[in-house]
């Protein structure tokens, strides 16, 4: 597995082949960061995820919140989600997110990861409802963690950590060819809040 280091030209394609991933370190300030992330603490209508599989409702210790420009409807897990209306704070992060990107988004996930025992399993965001090919934009606010991803042919694997205040990009034909995830880990005892901002289309 490689590990990027901690310098980082977001011009700069973090994937060998199949796909473009972006990253552009930390964005904000730590000022900036530490107000982000005590907004969306304490302002965001956070739920425990859910995922019914093989018939059975599964709920997760992982909290999210689904929010967006008009009430868009998300289906993952084989659950649909409706989105809530964008409040001025997240609406402001998403035109900051839109000018250092050069993309547009209309929506935007949430997870709320209490520690390192909560993570995400490797998978794709592949469903029907997202922009085909579409940029995402994954912010992160709070714990430093490791985001990785494994190529779905070829097994390679890449990682990276994921500081407080940063922006990764992952756009064009990514989904189809990589996976990621963000493993667990008994080495981070304190939260992180990740949005990713996204393209629905009806």
């Amino acid at each position: 597995m490689k590990l990027f280091e901690e310098t980082y030209n977001h011009e700069k394609n973090l994937l060998p082949y199949d796909g473009t991933v972006n990253y552009y370190g930390k964005i904000f300030t730590d000022k900036e960061a530490d107000f982000y992330l005590d907004y969306l603490l304490n302002n965001i209508a956070w739920q425990n995820d859910q995922a019914l599989i093989f018939g059975k409702l599964l709920t997760t210790k992982r909290k999210v919140a689904w929010y967006g420009e008009q009430a868009f409807e998300y289906t993952y897990s084989n659950i649909t989600k409706k989105a809530l209306a964008f409040t001025p704070e997240l609406k402001k992060l998403k035109e900051i997110i839109e000018l250092h990107t050069g993309e547009t988004y209309n929506s935007c996930l949430l997870n709320l990861y209490h520690n390192g025992n909560e993570g995400m399993a490797w998978h794709s965001d592949e469903e029907i409802d997202l922009k085909k090919h579409g940029a995402i934009a994954s912010v992160s606010f709070g714990a430093e963690r490791k985001f990785a991803f494994k190529h779905k042919g070829t097994k390679e694997t890449i990682a990276l950590k994921l500081v407080h205040g940063s922006i990764l990009v992952m756009k064009g034909v990514t989904q189809d060819y990589w996976f990621h995830r963000l493993p667990l880990t008994t080495k981070v005892n304190t939260l992180r809040v990740n949005l990713t901002f996204r393209t629905i289309v009806r």
